[in-house]
């Protein structure tokens, strides 16, 4: 939302919402008098601003015009998430809950009426059971605590789920949970089997509890929707000791990363379900002797097997990448993990625990997905596109689908992009200069992209990955919204698993309490 709006609406708001502001922090400590005020953040404290910022990993929102919440909650126990429910009920004001702050939009911690936060940092706990091959996990677990913790008890079971370490699970899992090993075992919310959700009404509902509609709607549907997620109760995945990665990088002229990238298209439809595959794309620094820009891409790559089967696979399936024994390193999952966040070869697998965010730029990322091959000279129109903008600053990746996704019905969880999907892309854009020409020119730019790509990608509705959150889609009211509304870019995330979305939703929270700008809007509220 363009900023100037977002801080003339919460300005109004603010004046409006003093008495409330008192009014909730009352009844928190009536509600749960045991220790909730060493919880509780405001802008008077000296240590608001280090908690709000801390998970904030997009300058977009870290602004002086971003809206900021009137109170913090970060919790210790469930109690002080049902004082918080029940309190910003009672007094009007809007909740966001945040588990790593990774969201796109920055929807876990900005609103633009009155709201509070309840940042989930301190409830992070993972207990493994490694004879059952499940786990809890807490909803303020990170994917690396996570990918951590399951190490420690056994270096073959993993888990399905990211690449970014300091991703939150709660947010994660709830919009699907894309990850490595997907194409060999599905997402995350595909290997989720029991829940701990606490309500609009304060309950803490499990599996059984709650009911398959809601035990559905949690896993996929997006966050601050259904509820607080507690826990996930994971169910642990069988791999290998020994995993073989490589990431190829290759420098070409704009003809030759067409040709190359052409034919991964096809090779990826061959390709097993032990082989993950993604390309990060990217204008070069480097140019030609003549000037012209080149193109960098980057192969990345997770095999489940040894690097001499790879070796055997890749040269039958995708000979074009040239790929060869020194490109590729045998090692465990747990440390492809670290392996894959780019850090440094031979870097403690203590590093998965950091939360500390790295240095945050400004950032605007879409989705797309691809049904069949992008003909070359869609391709050469990308290249020029990212002539357009600085080398480095955009990136295009472009993720294999098929294996196991091809397997699993689209209505088996409400993310629906599965068989018939070819891969992902994302598009992202991050710039450092500060300002509303730098917004409007970084944002212009990927915007004209997303519309050049129309003619190449998912078509009925053109489909976006929720995880991705892209409010350009649509946005909903700010009180209430009809179903028609919400559907602009509810089928865009969800295709026909939309209207069982609603359902569930004016099932659970008539009065939709849980919103944001793009969660499910009951029937029930228009």
């Amino acid at each position: 939302m363009f900023p100037f709006l977002f801080l003339f609406l919460f300005s109004f708001s603010w004046v409006a919402s003093a008495d409330r502001h008192e009014d909730f922090l009352q009844c928190l400590h009536y509600q749960n008098s045991n220790a909730i005020s060493k919880v509780i953040y405001t802008p008077i404290n000296s240590s608001y601003s280090s908690v709000l910022q801390f998970s904030i990993r997009n300058g977009r929102f870290n602004t002086s015009a971003t809206p900021k919440p009137l109170v913090i909650v970060t919790p210790l126990n469930v109690a002080h998430i049902q004082a918080a429910i029940a309190c910003s009920q009672k007094h009007g004001l809007q909740i966001r809950v945040r588990s790593g702050g990774h969201d796109y939009e920055g929807l876990s911690y900005v609103a633009v009426i009155p709201f509070v936060v309840v940042d989930l940092i301190n409830m992070r706990t993972v207990t493994v059971d490694v004879a059952n091959k499940t786990a809890w996990v807490q909803g303020g677990a990170t994917l690396g605590e996570v990918y951590y913790r399951i190490a420690e008890e056994s270096r073959t079971l993993a888990f399905s789920a990211g690449v970014c370490p300091t991703v939150g699970v709660g947010g994660h899992i709830s919009g699907g949970g894309t990850g490595m090993i997907m194409r060999k075992y599905g997402l995350a919310v595909d290997h989720i089997i029991d829940v701990q959700v606490i309500d609009v009404k304060g309950r803490i509902l499990d599996r059984a509890s709650m009911g398959e509609d809601l035990f559905w709607a949690i896993r996929g549907g997006g966050g601050n929707t259904f509820g607080v997620v507690i826990a996930w109760k994971l169910e642990l995945l069988p791999i290998p000791a020994s995993v073989t990665v490589f990431n190829v990088t290759r420098i070409l002229m704009k003809e030759d990363a067409t040709k190359l990238i052409h034919q991964w298209q096809y090779a990826i439809e061959k390709f097993e379900e032990d082989l993950f595959s993604r390309i990060f794309i990217w204008r070069s620094a480097n140019s030609t002797q003549e000037g012209k820009p080149m193109i960098q891409a980057a192969f990345t790559s997770l095999f489940l097997g040894g690097v001499d089967r790879l070796l055997s696979y890749m040269q039958e399936s995708f000979p074009e990448l040239g790929l060869v024994k020194e490109d590729c390193i045998e090692m465990s999952w747990i440390e492809s993990t670290v392996y894959f966040a780019q850090f440094p070869r031979n870097t403690s697998l203590e590093v998965l625990l950091n939360r500390s965010p790295q240095a945050t730029s400004f950032f605007k990322g879409k989705t797309d997905f691809v049904k069949e091959p992008i003909p070359k000279t869609a391709l050469e129109g990308i290249w020029e596109r990212l002539d357009q903008v600085d080398a480095g600053s955009a990136e295009l990746q472009f993720t294999a689908y098929g294996g196991k996704m091809n397997e699993i019905a689209e209505s088996s969880t409400p993310f629906p992009h599965r068989a018939g999907t070819l891969y992902q892309i994302h598009y992202g854009i991050s710039w450092d200069e500060e300002g509303i020409e730098a917004y409007a020119k970084y944002i212009s730019w990927i915007r004209r992209l997303y519309s050049y790509m129309a003619p190449y990608v998912s078509k009925n509705p053109r489909q976006a990955y929720v995880n991705y959150r892209d409010l350009d889609l649509g946005v909903n009211n700010l009180g209430n919204t009809s179903y028609r509304q919400a559907s602009v870019w509810g089928t865009k995330y969800f295709k026909n698993n939309f209207d069982r979305l609603v359902r569930v939703k004016t099932a659970v929270d008539p009065a939709n309490f849980f919103r944001n700008e793009q969660s499910i809007p009951p029937l029930s509220s228009w």
